[in-house]
């Protein structure tokens, strides 16, 4: 019988949830494509049809909840183009605060920072993660350049942007690892908010413009 578009897309989310859960079970390194063949109830060449190798499948996995850079700015620009940093503290906001209502979220970010044992078979997904989170920090880097008069004196557009994104990295990682050092519904925004005061000259002029 001829597979439907419809049967396609369910046998490709069925395979990214057996992943997600054995990934976040065993760690990506320790689960084989065979394993999440029987997890999800296909084959290997099911998963070989959807996904060139475990590389790209953990990639698809992780793209679930994850913006590309280029979406990433242009939703900055959609919610506040007068003055897109305070979308930039908003949306990191809700990054941290939306793991404990989206349980998906919160295991794959769970995945992506405490169960990647990345080995030399594991290098290109490795290499995807890096060259992610460095086009990450360059789109917000071009976002503090362009709103550079913004700054207090002497801060670099660079390590502003490399501030924020470890700030934002250390609050997932507490929050992921529950070890309980602060209260993500009501200390993140005040987290970030020291942050950005320290970078911005007029922080709370800009809340006004948006």
């Amino acid at each position: 019988m001829r597979r439907t578009k419809e049967d396609a897309e369910k046998t490709r989310n069925a395979i990214l949830l057996s992943a997600e859960t054995l990934f976040f079970e065993k760690g990506v390194a320790h689960t084989s494509l065979e394993q999440i063949a029987k997890h999800a109830s296909v084959t290997r060449g099911a998963i070989y049809w959807h996904f060139k190798d475990k590389s790209h499948l953990f990639h698809a996995m992780v793209s679930q909840v994850q913006l590309p850079p280029e979406q990433l700015v242009e939703q900055l620009n959609t919610r506040c183009p007068n003055a897109p940093l305070w979308a930039l503290r908003d949306m990191c906001i809700e990054v941290i605060t939306e793991l404990g209502r989206d349980p998906q979220r919160k295991r794959i970010y769970t995945i992506l920072i405490h169960q990647c044992e990345f080995t030399a078979e594991h290098r290109e997904a490795q290499e995807r993660y890096r060259t992610l989170v460095r086009q990450y920090v360059e789109a917000i880097q071009a976002l503090f350049t362009s709103a550079a008069k913004e700054l207090q004196p002497g801060v670099d557009p660079r390590m502003a942007a490399t501030a924020l994104y470890v700030l934002v990295a250390g609050l997932l990682n507490d929050r992921t690892n529950s070890p309980g050092l602060f209260d993500a519904e009501t200390d993140t925004s005040e987290l970030i908010d020291l942050l950005f005061r320290g970078l911005v000259r007029d922080w709370n002029r800009l809340k006004s413009q948006c």
